[in-house]
């Protein structure tokens, strides 16, 4: 009895630590390092997003969008007033983003019956980019905002557009 309880618990432990070692294997691949960006200038922040590789890194994209935490109210929408500025970093290939604003924001100007306020992420308009495991995506943002991010991952399936015969 012992011994077949000890050959299922080694069993169990060389199955663990192999699932184990296979999932670090996959996350372990080396990215760039962030470092070689710039410095943030005065009043900004570095922001930086990774995800990790995957084998269907072409069939995912990244969805980004800069934003602030803020009073606002209920009944409007509202939106940050921005550029998102993508830059070359030089000697490198690679690319980064800057987010110049004065801290405006854009709203519906509809009457709201009841003041009540919520606070709210208010966010410029979302940037989509291709998905890469191996690159971060650098952002400068101003103090006081923050980069949020979603993965879309595509179907397998395929579909085909229809004709539009013309007369």
């Amino acid at each position: 009895m012992r011994t077949i309880s000890g050959q299922i618990t080694k069993l169990f432990l060389i199955t663990f630590l192999t699932i184990t070692s296979m999932a670090v294997g996959q996350t372990s691949l080396k990215k760039v390092d962030a470092s070689i960006y710039p410095k943030p200038e005065k009043g900004f922040k570095q922001m930086v997003i990774e995800v990790p590789h995957s084998a269907n890194d072409s069939n995912k994209k990244i969805e980004f969008v800069i934003g602030k935490w803020m009073e606002v109210d209920t009944c409007n929408k509202h939106g940050l007033v921005g550029n998102l500025e993508k830059k070359d970093l030089k000697g490198w290939g690679y690319s980064y983003y800057d987010f110049i604003t004065d801290g405006g924001v854009i709203s519906t100007r509809k009457a709201c019956f009841e003041s009540s306020t919520v606070r709210k992420f208010v966010t410029s308009q979302p940037t989509t980019v291709r998905y890469n495991g191996k690159l971060p995506i650098v952002n400068y943002v101003p103090e006081g905002y923050d980069v949020q991010f979603k993965i879309f991952k595509a179907e397998d399936d395929v579909y085909h557009a229809s004709e539009v015969k013309q007369k």
